[in-house]
């Protein structure tokens, strides 16, 4: 692996070689990632494995043309012929008006931010293992936990240079470690499972395992026995670890690029009220040791704190910059890269703020409701916001969550549920998006 200096002199020279080659512009991003992760099952060691890559991605303006190319051989004669066939590709490109790097005028030019998002510990395979190794029979230990499809750990460094021919570089590294189980209660075709899962930047902030490996074991026994439920219309609580799903559909709604297609179905909300006013979300690239944390975005663009929908209302969209020529408007710091191709357009480490109410009390007056720990499928139509999803998790009656349920189906629309979300105050910063336990009223419940 490339130091960061080493590779953010790598994407600068790259960048040169494509200017003193003829393009008008280019910018360079590399990428690598390193992990080892670890995996048991059933108390024996079930495999060990050490991965390592790195990529180069050019991108070149001929004029108003463009064209990307990426490679993992960083051999200097490989990159001149990638230098070579990136421009000639270029030339061959169809003109697309709204093509160019980022404004010039607001590039990052001080110092990035430091984010805490690189770590020194780095465990030994060995360590790893012992990791794995307690979770899996943490889980195991669990009465009524039968079987196991395993736990495992895992640590891991990434770097990102990003290099333009219009005076940006700069480069950020992260750690991650993570640890994991998935076991499974029961017998025969009344079988369940579940799992349970942490991942963060440093080791020290890691869940202890036998806390992982309990919490997948009653996961998957609490599943037992599910009971069928009748369908109609009714209350759906969200467990907070599926319940940011909700919110990843809100993003695909407000990126750049789905606004300038006109296929958002939020495309006419902009400065509207979406939710209730107690709903307000946040994305956050410059949160310390946070998952998808980042000191610029993919265009070198600095990044800011910022709410997606400040007490209910849709602020403005997410833009990199060929999406914000398109609709006449300014980039936002949200542009993301990878190794080939245009930039998209992505958040960071989003939250939505905790409202005032216990997730006991948002469900005391549910007569009759569900309460989802898991959803399947993917039924979602992000140009109408027709929702309509596998789910599993219990039921609620007169207030308290009672029986298991399984194989029912959550439908309605992604408008009418933003509106009727209530947010407990329950709010836990564990994932890259990070929700409390949501409250949906009125949506239609299909029964198993």
């Amino acid at each position: 692996m490339l130091s960061l200096d080493e590779a953010q002199s790598r994407a600068q020279d790259l960048v040169s070689a494509a200017r003193k080659a003829g393009a008008d512009a280019a910018d360079t991003i590399y990428a690598c990632n390193a992990s080892t992760n670890v995996s048991v099952r059933l108390g024996a060691l079930e495999d060990v494995e050490r991965s390592e890559g790195e990529e180069i991605g050019l991108r070149v303006f001929i004029g108003q043309r463009s064209a990307s190319i990426s490679a993992s051989d960083m051999n200097p004669a490989t990159l001149g012929t990638l230098v070579e066939r990136c421009i000639a590709m270029a030339r061959e490109a169809p003109e697309d008006p709204y093509a160019g790097l980022a404004p010039e005028d607001r590039l990052l030019r001080k110092r990035p931010p430091s984010l805490d998002l690189t770590d020194e510990e780095e465990p030994e395979p060995a360590a790893l293992r012992e990791r794995a190794l307690m979770a899996e029979d943490a889980a195991r230990s669990v009465p009524g936990v039968t079987n196991s499809e395993g736990g495992g750990a895992s640590s891991g460094r990434s770097q990102v240079a990003l290099a333009t021919s219009h005076g940006f570089a700069g480069a950020y590294a992260g750690t991650s470690h993570s640890t994991w189980a998935s076991v499974l209660a029961g017998a025969g075709s009344d079988m369940q499972r579940d799992h349970a899962s942490h991942n963060v930047r440093h080791l020290e902030d890691l869940d202890d395992a036998e806390t992982i490996g309990t919490r997948a074991g009653q996961r998957a026994v609490a599943r037992l026995n599910p009971v069928k439920v009748e369908s109609g219309v009714m209350p759906i609580i969200f467990d907070p670890r599926i319940g940011s799903s909700l919110i990843g559909h809100l993003i695909g709604g407000i990126v750049g690029p789905a606004i300038a297609r006109r296929s958002s179905f939020l495309l006419d909300m902009l400065g509207e009220a979406i939710f209730d006013a107690g709903v307000t979300i946040i994305d956050d690239p410059l949160l310390h040791r946070g998952l998808r944390s980042r000191p610029f975005d993919g265009e070198g663009l600095p990044v800011e704190r910022r709410a997606l929908i400040d007490r209910g209302v849709l602020t403005g969209w997410l833009m990199d910059s060929a999406s914000a020529r398109q609709l006449g408007l300014e980039p936002t710091g949200h542009a993301s890269r990878g190794g080939s191709g245009a930039p998209g357009a992505s958040v960071t480490n989003v939250h939505m703020e905790p409202g005032i109410a216990s997730p006991g009390d948002l469900m005391a007056d549910v007569k009759r409701g569900l309460y989802v720990t898991e959803l399947i499928g993917m039924g979602v139509n992000g140009v109408t916001g027709d929702y309509s999803r596998g789910a599993a998790g219990f039921l609620i009656e007169n207030g308290a969550v009672a029986h298991a349920v399984s194989e029912i189906t959550i439908a309605g629309n992604l408008k009418d549920m933003f509106r009727a979300l209530t947010p407990a105050s329950d709010l836990q910063f564990r994932y890259a998006m990070n929700v409390p336990t949501l409250r949906i009223d009125g949506m239609t419940v299909a029964g198993g």
